[in-house]
């Protein structure tokens, strides 16, 4: 993967899951990474064993919600490696329950890390990475849930449809104006990563001491249950820098999704609804 030896990337939610991976693998191929996390402990442990296996880091605690923050973890990158010309927005949560009983909180939560912390990033790193007139790549991750609709994660399904459309409009805004900067979307099915146990970096203001419902554990139950068709992260990461090097936008790491996406377009324009559930 020679298009990023010597380059600087940025990585967020980058000290476990697909972040953790992402970084390893840029790394390996010769990039110089910042990694940012919202959960300390995570990135210190991450970065130093990264660092004595020789790799090049800059680790910035960063709480992605915040326009402050992530404005901040641009100065940082820019301060220590110049520009950066991979971009990961990655840091992602989770919340389930039937869509009504989906609370104020989760919603402030949800949307602070998936829509705005993906808005944050393209508002901090994009600008400076097309003046600066080189290549470069926007990775977003988002998720087979920002083009269907699973039951059970209504708040979690309208994130990544939000980030989906912030990605597609960002590729189209760089066309318009002929950068070599490109943009990759992210869109694995399950993921062995800890995002259900997100709610470790949740807020407390931001915390909710509600049980989940039978219709909640309904849905985990079988989702659960297709446990064996999850990719690692470390091979979401592979397809996500294999895509990048070769200019694709889109990646469906979980190939009966594609389908899955099909069946979905085409029951909406026969104006109905299609089954989410993979596989069957």
């Amino acid at each position: 993967m020679g298009i990023f030896a010597d380059r600087t990337a940025v990585v967020t939610g980058a000290a476990s899951g697909i972040g953790l991976a992402l970084t390893t693998r840029l790394l390996a191929a010769g990039a110089r990474v910042v990694m940012a996390d919202i959960e300390a402990a995570a990135l210190d442990e991450a970065a130093t064993a990264l660092t004595a296996a020789g790799g090049t880091v800059l680790p910035v605690v960063t709480d992605v919600r915040s326009a402050v923050a992530v404005e901040a973890l641009a100065t940082r990158a820019a301060e220590a490696f110049g520009i950066v010309q991979y971009v990961f927005a990655n840091a992602g949560v989770s919340v389930s329950g039937a869509t009504w009983d989906v609370t104020a909180d989760d919603w402030q939560w949800i949307m602070g890390v998936n829509v705005f912390g993906v808005a944050h990033m393209v508002r901090s790193f994009v600008p400076p990475l097309v003046a600066s007139g080189l290549p470069g790549r926007v990775c977003v991750t988002a998720s087979v849930a920002g083009y269907l609709n699973q039951p059970g994660f209504g708040a979690y399904n309208a994130t990544k449809h939000a980030v989906v459309g912030i990605a597609e409009s960002l590729a189209a805004d760089l066309r318009e104006i002929q950068s070599p900067v490109g943009v990759t979307l992210l869109a694995p099915w399950f993921v062995r990563t800890r995002i259900a146990d997100g709610a470790r970096n949740r807020p407390a203001e931001l915390r909710d001491a509600t049980a989940p419902t039978d219709f909640s554990r309904s849905v985990s139950a079988r989702l659960g249950a297709w446990s064996g068709t999850m990719h690692t992260a470390e091979q979401v990461a592979d397809l996500a820098l294999s895509a990048i090097e070769d200019g694709h936008f889109a990646v469906f790491p979980y190939e009966p999704s594609r389908d899955a996406v099909r069946a979905r377009i085409d029951a909406v324009l026969d104006g109905g609804i299609a089954d989410f559930y993979l596989p069957s």
